[in-house]
């Protein structure tokens, strides 16, 4: 492929693309040990435009981590050597991919910062879709995210699976499924499926041992259910709105688990119908969420708010509770509504459940509260669309702000 025979019909024109993050409703923990979780697309979402340039360079911007780079075509043909034309997307990132990568990056000995794992899976998912199209394209790629990152709600994810949607639709790989005219579109289930396979290896580059549910969440949306490696999305599961809280005390997942696993080796009569016990919690409400998409009834609703209280108590009980968890719990106890942790507890995010005819007045409150306790609160909802494709002037203002560079 010559530098000069570069630019494919698709990037004549600014692609816009959205995925959201995750969270895991029921599951966390028990997982590890077989048993089920359930997870859910979170309606903060990560948005990346590619626009098209006509001199031969490739710009990378990522306000949120403060990544502003670019590079000359010629100066990224050489590296296509590791990249064959007949790669496929099942196949993982070889060791000798990423150390050309991380060495090309000036990443190679560095502690694998934030900013160098983004621009070298940004620079792996670039020429393996290159390879694979044989167009060297020329563009300006820029990520935006309502995502925070390091808390665990999915936001490497997204944003791979923002990269593989454009990149591929801007390569021809797959189709590009906005008409004129539309807002908002998605691809079919076969391109979808490419995406996701493209997006797991750009979490590879970017977490070496990934499940593959935050990128599948990312690009299916809705919710799966996670067991034993298997991902099986449901059928159909309504948007339930939610009041997502960031303690913003950090946390060791690795350390969580080990921690859990001890308990368990140490105590297995007491612990392990714990873990039995949260696998039927994920199980009950995979049932619920499929019987509300059929029609909602405020009963669901209940049992819903039962199921988050069980789950968070058993959550203390395995050891990965928190004192700015319970806050969390009691704040949001007192306006009549129920929380609990999601992903690795031990500090991180908690979850509020919103009934639809939850006042207004209700959530201004529990923010209020929250917020007074150092915290960062958002209203949002789960349950929602995977990776879209959008026309920019529909999109929100700020997000529309941020894209086009003011």
């Amino acid at each position: 492929m010559e530098a000069g025979d570069i630019q494919g019909e698709m990037l004549n024109k600014t692609l816009v693309v959205s995925a959201p993050g995750k969270v895991i409703l029921h599951g966390e923990h028990a997982v590890v040990h077989g048993k089920a979780a359930l997870a859910v697309a979170l309606n903060l979402r990560t948005f990346l435009r590619m626009s098209p340039r006509d001199d031969g360079k490739i710009f990378l911007q990522l306000p949120n981590i403060g990544v502003k780079l670019w590079w000359d075509l010629v100066q990224l043909q050489p590296l296509l050597d590791a990249f064959p034309a007949d790669r496929t997307e099942s196949k993982p990132p070889s060791p000798e991919q990423l150390a050309r990568l991380k060495e090309f990056a000036g990443t190679a000995d560095g502690p694998g910062e934030i900013h160098d794992v983004a621009t070298v899976a940004f620079l792996y998912l670039y020429l393996s879709v290159a390879a694979k199209s044989g167009v060297l394209p020329s563009v300006d790629l820029l990520v935006w995210s309502e995502l925070p990152t390091g808390a665990g709600l999915g936001s490497s994810a997204a944003y791979s699976v923002c990269l593989a949607a454009a990149l591929l639709s801007g390569c021809g790989v797959v189709g590009y499924p906005l008409g004129e005219g539309q807002s908002l579109a998605r691809w079919t289930e076969e391109e979808l499926d490419v995406i996701n396979k493209w997006a797991f290896q750009g979490e590879r580059v970017i977490h070496g041992n990934p499940s593959g549910v935050d990128n599948a969440v990312g690009t299916w949306g809705g919710a799966l259910r996670y067991q034993s490696g298997k991902i099986t999305p449901l059928k159909r599961v309504p948007t339930l709105r939610i009041l997502l809280t960031n303690t913003k005390v950090p946390r060791s997942t690795k350390a969580l688990v080990a921690g859990v696993r001890e308990k368990l080796l140490k105590f297995p009569a007491i612990m392990e119908p714990v873990l039995i016990s949260i696998d039927a919690i994920s199980r009950e409400c995979e049932g619920v969420l499929e019987a509300m998409a059929e029609g909602s009834s405020q009963g669901h609703y209940s049992v819903l708010e039962e199921l988050v209280d069980i789950n968070q108590h058993h959550l203390d009980v395995i050891g990965v509770g928190h004192p700015t968890l319970d806050r969390v719990c009691q704040a949001t106890a007192a306006l009549g509504l129920h929380s609990k942790l999601t992903g690795a507890g031990g500090g991180g995010c908690a979850i509020t459940l919103l009934r639809p005819d939850t006042p207004p007045s209700v959530v201004e409150a529990a923010v209020r509260d929250l917020s007074r306790c150092g915290f960062a609160c958002w209203e949002t909802d789960i349950g929602g669309p995977g990776v879209c494709a959008h026309a920019l002037p529909s999109l929100k203002a700020d997000v529309v702000k941020v894209l086009n560079g003011v």
